[in-house]
């Protein structure tokens, strides 16, 4: 036995457009029975009306209320025959005939019918209570007698020059000829409904299409678990997620976007113009493509960006725009850097103080012990180890003292000399190795490059550093001047801190952001976020002296008493 297949459910477009025909077809209907009924009921109190100023006629006729009192005086009612042929038949005949009335009765103060359509129907009782007109009342009523349904009127008859009431007029219009008249008119009524129908019909189909089109094709099921996923998505992700309509305004801006660019939530608003980098911007351009990810510096932190098209069965959907941070992942990379110097200068040390050993073991050797301890004092004076960087006993810090040591060496491995300038005071100790570390070393970089690529025959880098106490920390104050041929006389100081700023193909400063152009940028985000600062002294010249950089980083060093007291309280 073959079990039949489930029908699958109608979508909900479907289901949309099938209830709205449906109201548009109940509201037509309920429209045209509501207009017939009224149309019916209005023609229906036009031929109440009309039978009652006929009746009124007919009973204020003088010969016909003559007729009806002498007739009332009799003993008795005349037999049909006689009212068949008498005036009373005759009057009432004559105004029925002339107005189109279905029925024209009169009857004496019993109720007995004086005059009627149908003779066979004289000197009986009338079928509808005459009781209110024998009364004196006018009546209006839509009764169904002996000839069909009727709309009429009764009337009462007075005696001529008397209040009393001597019999009654009854008129009556067929109804059926209302009904025709209806019919008549419903013709308009059914025309009408019909256009009203078609334009429903037509409005749903297209409301029906906007919808599918809104909804992308998508049934409610399937919307509500796509904005359950959605924000579960974009809530649960540490990547910031932009998107971006067709349209030009931001549809979506999650919590990650606004933590790493430092803003509200700006869904709804401009894209062009949103408080984002503009490289950012430039990524959704009506003209950009679709390229390779982007760094730049938003918020003190270094991001990764790239944009992507969305695209929904070839509608355009706009763009998704995606942030990563890699800030952490600069900073592990650039202190993996200064260790790598770091070690490769204690590389080289160590092969110098291999070397030394070796010395004092020939003197000892052969037997020039005084030699020996000559050399020994020596070493004892200026250190088993030796950094290529000039008067590098004013670095107090052990840090600093390390740090740059190993940029010495890297320098001197290039050409370049690095010494420090005679300025140079530090008395605190380095409490923030990695701020300072990100800015000095991007200074010391920059200016090598500026001295290698400098047209000056000496090559030299000299640095500065003086620390500046405070209560709730020192400042550390930094200028790092090169021999290089500075920035250029057509640049803007200003201009070297933009992200991706480099003038690697000119003749000025190449590569003063390691390449990238970001390591000036996120030096002065750090510094100012600390309350500090990154600017430029001097732009330096062609054939040197090069470009002076001075940065100033607060709460950085702490004086060694202070540090000492704090081990103590530990």
């Amino acid at each position: 036995m073959q079990r039949s297949a489930s029908r699958p459910p109608l979508r909900f477009s479907t289901q949309t457009l099938l209830l709205q025909l449906g109201v548009v077809l109940l509201v037509v209907l309920l429209s045209a029975v509501v207009h017939a009924w009224l149309t019916y009921d209005r023609i229906g109190r036009e031929a109440e009306n009309q039978a009652l100023t006929l009746a009124r006629t007919v009973a204020s006729d003088p010969s016909v209320r003559g007729e009806v009192l002498a007739i009332s005086q009799q003993a008795g009612t005349p037999p049909p025959g006689e009212l068949a042929a008498g005036p009373l038949m005759a009057a009432a005949e004559a105004a029925r005939t002339r107005t189109g009335a279905l029925f024209v009765v009169i009857t004496d103060e019993t109720g007995l019918r004086l005059a009627h359509p149908d003779p066979a129907r004289l000197g009986e009782k009338v079928s509808t209570d005459p009781t209110e007109a024998l009364a004196g009342g006018e009546v209006t009523t839509r009764n169904t007698g002996t000839l069909g349904p009727s709309a009429g009127a009764k009337v009462p008859v007075y005696a001529p020059g008397t209040d009393t009431v001597v019999g009654e007029v009854s008129v009556g219009y067929s109804m059926e000829t209302v009904g025709q008249s209806v019919q008549r008119d419903i013709g308009p009524v059914a025309v009408t409904a019909a256009g009203a129908l078609l334009a429903g019909v037509l409005a749903s189909f297209l409301l029906r299409r906007r919808l599918q089109r809104l909804t992308l094709g998508l049934e409610p099921e399937e919307i509500s678990t796509l904005v359950h996923d959605q924000v579960a998505v974009l809530q649960g992700v540490d990547d910031g997620v932009i998107g971006v309509s067709a349209d030009g305004r931001i549809s979506v801006f999650n919590a990650a976007a606004q933590r790493l660019l430092g803003q509200p939530d700006l869904a709804g608003s401009l894209w062009a113009d949103a408080p984002v980098p503009g490289q950012l911007t430039a990524l959704t351009l009506p003209d950009a493509e679709e390229a390779d990810a982007i760094e730049l510096v938003a918020g003190g932190r270094v991001l990764v960006a790239s944009a992507r098209k969305a695209l929904h069965r070839r509608e355009d959907l706009g763009w998704v725009v995606m942030l990563r941070d890699r800030t952490e992942l600069q900073q592990l990379t650039r202190q993996l850097d200064a260790v790598g110097t770091m070690s490769t200068a204690l590389r080289a040390q160590r092969h110098e103080f291999a070397n030394q050993l070796h010395t004092i073991a020939g003197f000892m050797s052969i037997g020039q012990h005084q030699q020996a301890r000559e050399y020994l004092a020596r070493l004892a004076a200026t250190g088993p180890l030796k950094f290529p960087v000039d008067q590098a006993e004013l670095l107090q810090d052990p840090y600093l003292q390390a740090f740059v040591g190993a940029k010495g060496v890297e320098a001197d491995e290039r050409g370049v000399t690095l010494r420090i300038g005679p300025e140079t005071l530090v008395r605190g100790q380095v409490t923030e190795p990695q701020d300072v570390t990100t800015v000095l070393g991007n200074l010391i970089d920059n200016a090598v490059n500026a001295a290698v690529a400098g047209t000056s025959a000496d090559r030299w880098v000299e640095l500065e550093v003086l620390d500046e106490p405070g209560d709730d920390g020192g400042t550390l104050h930094i200028v790092v001047a090169d021999s290089g041929d500075g920035l250029g006389s057509g640049t803007d100081p200003e201009a070297v801190f933009a992200e991706g700023f480099t003038t690697a193909a000119g003749a000025a400063v190449p590569a003063r952001a390691g390449g990238q152009g970001l390591g000036l940028a996120l030096a002065r985000q750090l510094a100012r976020r600390r309350g500090g600062d990154v600017k430029v002294l001097e732009p330096g010249s062609a054939g040197g002296p090069g470009a002076v950089f001075m940065a100033s980083l607060p709460r950085t060093t702490a004086r060694i008493n202070d540090l000492a007291r704090e081990d103590n309280d530990a």
